[in-house]
């Protein structure tokens, strides 16, 4: 039986399997975006009586910087492979938002593969798995002119 699909955080992403998508809030007077969702009050200094409103973030943006992760990282991070296998993480800075919203690239992607200004797109994929659920989180993937062949990279959607 197929295991369950669920956010490993509740509220951060849509699991819309077709587009997925960042959730965040915006500040209704000032314009400013947030990630992760706040849910209490702006931050924006003047604006803290402002209402937030929930918003869905851009799905792609330009990869604005990134790193190896060759270490384990301690816990909570859940190892997924035996040994301990390093893989990239990406800043990719919203265009609309201008804002930098940081995640792992989906396996296959390694440092050779990225470059400081390409163009990126989020996708879901598993995090890890418990006996019932297999717990999904955004990744960044290239997009566009930068994007590799699924047998490359392995289609996580």
């Amino acid at each position: 039986m197929a295991k369950q699909r669920v956010p490993a955080i509740e509220g951060w992403f849509s699991m819309d399997e077709g587009r997925p998508a960042l959730l965040g809030t915006r500040c209704s007077e000032s314009g400013t975006y947030f990630f992760p969702p706040e849910n209490a009050q702006s931050r924006v200094p003047g604006f803290a009586g402002s209402t937030l409103e929930e918003v869905r973030l851009s799905r792609t943006g330009t990869l604005w910087s990134y790193t190896n992760a060759a270490y384990q990282p301690p816990e909570p991070f859940v190892t997924t492979t035996e040994p301990f296998e390093p893989f990239c993480i990406a800043a990719v800075e919203l265009a609309e938002e201008q804002m930098v919203v940081l995640g792992q690239v989906v396996a296959g992607i390694g440092v050779e593969d990225l470059e400081v200004g390409m163009e990126m797109e989020l996708v879901l994929d598993t995090l890890y798995e418990d006996d019932d659920n297999a717990y999904v989180v955004w990744k960044w993937r290239p997009s566009g002119d930068h994007a590799l062949t699924d047998q490359v990279r392995g289609d996580p959607r």
